[in-house]
């Protein structure tokens, strides 16, 4: 099955707009179809869009884009919660405020990470970030 890259916009409640996080994902090519979108506050992962994402979208092996880390939670045990999700489960996260996420490697080159896997050097590096916060 091919891989594939989805896109994750949030903001706090209906008041706010999307603009700048759809912006970032059509600079980077997002297709309209690839972006879910929530308008509902990040204390809990109780919001449909991301619920879908997790539980009928991301399969093994596609990547999960999001413009900062705070638009997957405000929780930092949620945070850690849901990288480790990831992990598990094989699906890269990027996150554009964190360009080491970005890092892309040839097939085959990626042992210069020192793990089989850039979902691994992503949940290391973004383990790393969150003691710092």
């Amino acid at each position: 099955m091919e891989s594939r890259t989805y896109y994750y916009a949030r903001v706090s409640n209906t008041d706010q707009n999307l603009d700048r996080q759809m912006k970032a994902f059509k600079g980077m090519g997002a297709d309209d179809r690839n972006i879910i979108t929530d308008k509902a506050s990040g204390k809990d992962f109780d919001r449909s869009g991301y619920q879908a994402l997790k539980t009928t979208i991301l399969r093994k092996g596609d990547t999960l884009v999001v413009k900062s880390l705070d638009r997957l939670s405000r929780n930092k045990a949620d945070i850690k919660s849901e990288l480790e999700y990831f992990k598990v489960n094989g699906i890269r996260l990027k996150i554009l405020d964190l360009p080491t996420t970005l890092i892309e490697l040839p097939k085959g080159q990626d042992w210069i990470l020192g793990n089989s896997s850039a979902v691994s050097f992503n949940f290391r590096f973004l383990h790393i970030y969150m003691h710092k916060i």
